[in-house]
């Protein structure tokens, strides 16, 4: 579901506007990479299920028990970090990032979401308003962006790391953790309060990216420097994949290893579970490890390289405005498949008590994404820069935090996290940088920038979902009351054929 869309649009591309001008080995690397990309993140969403989730929720779980304060914000740090490292989506973006070491962008993440982590532990646990942190924390982001201090070809990077953080890997496994934090409260408000870790985690990693701009030189920088590489035949793909994936096997060994070692010890020293939970969570790491290994090659050596060529051939030729369109539909379909959203979806409707829909929180993101998506490609082919949308949208945002209900502020921003997934960074970037070097722009100012374009537009979708209830609630409110005096009739119907959610209705709703 989440890639098909996007390849039944590429092969649209090919037979019509671009038909003929595409290389038949970007074409087969293409096809090779959409395979490995379906089987590499099926398995790896397994794993993260069968492993990731239960480890999350175990040692949250436990954390609980401990009431100390320091050893669970010391533990969250840690788990903030470690969870950070195995995320594909960081790892995908850092790959395309031309001005700072890859490994050296994942660590300054890495300790973005691990501070944050434990901020947002500390607000659950003081019952701090998320608005007032959210406020502080993006007024001093949009700050640090219009100092001297930071160069402006950092500022897209910045926030589209905060995109990507919050993908398959970190999403369920906060989200549980949060869960287990919450329950040291115990009230009726700390299930609600267990929304808000993402949205938080999200901060992070654009203020340590940002300072670390500070320390980069970016000048001289242009759209070819994040150009993936080009095949000029199948035997250029078949060794391109060959050399690929033990390299990548490498790379995802050395980025779960330590997701491992934390779970030994904590097992060894506190957890002791039983041998039949351990060898599932280790069949389902294997699972995830074989998932990221074969979801990177499929999407670095077949994927990137033909989102890249679209754009550029798009741009390049009489038909750029069909890039704006291009963008809105790919936004809308990956959004409605990403996995990560259907976790949230759901766990929000169980949480309001079907007070926000699934679907109906689906079709708000898919909107909100399709919307930004759209105005992205706008932005590559104008050179609108990017504070000038994301600066007034934020603000707006910010303001409506003080008229809905916290919960909607929460999953707002949350949402905002989970939306860009794995295909926002493998095709709509790639597509964004192929097209700003085809229109002659600087891809670190004109074509980063997408996956925080798709991460802001549910903030404000979401939350005027949180206004219309807030409103319609009133309006219910205000109706007259039903005249139950001495001899007054009351007529109701009760309907046989429809269950009724969650059994028998309570006193009140009777």
């Amino acid at each position: 579901m989440a890639a098909l869309p996007v390849c039944i649009i590429v092969i649209v591309l090919c037979g019509t506007l671009l038909f003929g001008q595409m290389a038949p080995a970007t074409i087969g690397a293409f096809g090779i990479g959409a395979v490995m990309l379906i089987i590499g993140i099926a398995l790896f969403t397994l794993g993260a299920d069968v492993s990731m989730m239960p480890m999350g929720e175990q040692v949250g779980r436990h954390l609980t028990k401990s009431r100390k304060v320091w050893l669970i914000a010391l533990l969250c740090f840690l788990i903030g970090v470690i969870i950070t490292i195995a995320e594909p989506d960081l790892k995908v973006l850092a790959d395309q990032v031309p001005i700072v070491d890859s490994m050296v962008l994942i660590l300054a993440v890495a300790v973005g979401i691990g501070l944050f982590l434990v901020i947002a532990f500390l607000r659950i646990l003081l019952q701090i308003r998320l608005s007032w942190i959210l406020i502080g924390c993006y007024m001093l982001v949009f700050g640090l962006m219009l100092s001297p201090l930071i160069p402006d070809n950092f500022t897209a990077i910045a926030f589209d790391s905060g995109g990507v953080t919050t993908g398959p890997m970190t999403v369920p496994f906060i989200m549980a953790l949060g869960l287990g934090l919450a329950s040291l409260r115990g009230d009726k408000t700390s299930e609600e309060d267990s929304f808000g870790l993402v949205a938080l985690c999200s901060v992070g990693p654009i203020l340590t990216v940002l300072l670390l701009g500070a320390f980069n030189d970016t000048s001289g920088m242009t759209a070819e420097s994040a150009a993936p590489v080009m095949y000029d035949s199948m035997r250029d793909v078949v060794m391109a994949f060959w050399h690929a994936l033990p390299e990548y096997a490498v790379e995802v060994a050395g980025a779960l290893l330590p997701v491992v070692g934390f779970f030994i010890l904590y097992q060894l020293f506190a957890l002791r579970l039983p041998m039949r939970k351990l060898a599932g969570i280790a069949v389902g790491l294997v699972y995830t490890a074989l998932g990221l290994i074969i979801f990177l090659t499929g999407v670095n050596v077949g994927f990137m390289p033909m989102g890249y060529e679209i754009g550029r051939q798009l741009a390049g030729g009489s038909f750029a405005w069909t890039l704006v369109p291009l963008g809105a539909l790919i936004g809308y379909c990956i959004v409605a498949a990403e996995p990560a959203v259907h976790v949230l979806k759901k766990q929000v409707e169980d949480i309001t008590e079907g007070g926000i829909s699934a679907k109906t929180m689906g079709l708000a993101l898919a909107i909100g994404v399709a919307v930004s998506a759209g105005v992205s490609m706008l932005r590559v082919l104008t050179g609108i820069p990017l504070l000038y949308i994301l600066l007034p949208c934020y603000a707006a945002a910010l303001v409506i935090t003080f008229f809905v209900p916290p919960i909607f502020t929460s999953v707002s921003f949350d949402a905002g996290g989970v939306a860009s997934g794995p295909m926002t960074a493998t095709f709509l970037l790639p597509l964004a940088q192929g097209a700003c070097e085809a229109v002659g722009g600087n891809a670190l100012t004109d074509a980063f920038g997408v996956v925080a374009m798709v991460a802001m537009t549910p903030l404000l979708t979401i939350q005027m979902l949180g206004l219309i209830a807030k409103l319609r609630s009133r309006t219910h409110t205000a109706a007259p009351l039903i005249d139950l005096s001495e001899g007054a009739l009351l007529e109701f119907e009760i309907d046989l054929d429809e269950p009724v959610k969650g059994g028998m209705p309570d006193e009140q709703s009777v």
